[in-house]
């Protein structure tokens, strides 16, 4: 038996990056999947390659800065395959021109953030909880990140709203927690999707390599793996918890990396 199997599962941002890793994984592994995205073409060319592939899967255009589009996708879902067991929300971002510090921080930015980012999980799992009810049960799974741990010189809205995300996901849990819904976050570090390639610098993603314990950055899928446990039964004895994936990126003294630069040349 497939790890997902007989699951019904709503990706949203799934058109790309994480959420196309984590909605391909759910399908892979027997999940019947809905993509939900802003990008309507990129969401229906994903279903329609897991539809030829075998799986089932559908798409959904969907504006997370809309309540009624939200409460659409949810419905959708549980009008295509019957219930909603499982709800990725994913959808997010920022914009560094405007996300700047506290005192040059475009406010308009702030609220648009705060609705992308941190109300859009609250009405995702709004709109879904009643149909996990029906259920049974469900697992509701929330892009954080953790810059919702780590402060920036800018990116100000983007922090404050995914640190509103992990306390969002421990709310949810123990309020619905008896009803066999559980809610869990991922924390990503540097994920080195499409967009993050074709935007990142050589030389900053280098930085980034640099105070990483591991050797490499992230890749999609080792999120989309993530989703995957958490959206099994592997993982029914967990609820509340953000799962911090960064190459052990923010775990030691941040003069670790110098140090042992200095430390090497001393040797010489």
């Amino acid at each position: 038996m497939k790890r997902v199997e007989n699951k019904v599962a709503l990706v949203t941002g799934g058109a790309s990056g994480i959420g196309l890793s984590a909605a391909t994984l759910l399908a892979k592994q027997g999940a019947k999947v809905v993509i939900a995205d802003y990008n309507i073409e990129g969401a229906k060319e994903l279903a329609e390659t897991l539809v030829k592939e075998g799986y089932e899967a559908s798409a959904i255009f969907l504006d997370a800065g809309d309540a009624q589009s939200i409460e659409a996708a949810v419905e959708f879902t549980v009008e295509q395959y019957g219930s909603l067991t499982v709800l990725f929300n994913n959808v997010g971002g920022t914009n560094v021109r405007k996300d700047l510090d506290v005192v040059n921080i475009d406010l308009d930015e702030w609220d648009r953030l705060v609705n992308i980012n941190l109300k859009s999980v609250l009405l995702g799992s709004r709109y879904a909880i009643p149909h996990m009810q029906k259920a049974g049960g469900g697992s509701i799974i929330n892009t954080a990140s953790m810059a919702g741990f780590a402060s920036d010189q800018i990116r100000t809205a983007y922090g404050a709203t995914k640190a509103g995300v992990v306390n969002l996901t421990k709310s949810i849990a123990t309020q619905y927690g008896k009803d066999k819904i559980r809610c869990n976050a991922i924390a990503p570090g540097l994920i080195l999707t499409p967009a993050a390639k074709n935007n990142i610098p050589q030389d900053l993603l280098d930085i980034f390599t640099k105070f990483n314990s591991l050797p490499y950055n992230g890749e999609a899928d080792d999120i989309g793996h993530a989703v995957v446990f958490l959206a099994s039964d592997e993982s029914k004895f967990m609820t509340g918890q953000t799962l911090q994936i960064e190459g052990g990126h923010y775990i030691a003294n941040p003069t670790i990396a110098d140090t042992n630069i200095w430390a090497t040349s001393q040797q010489k």
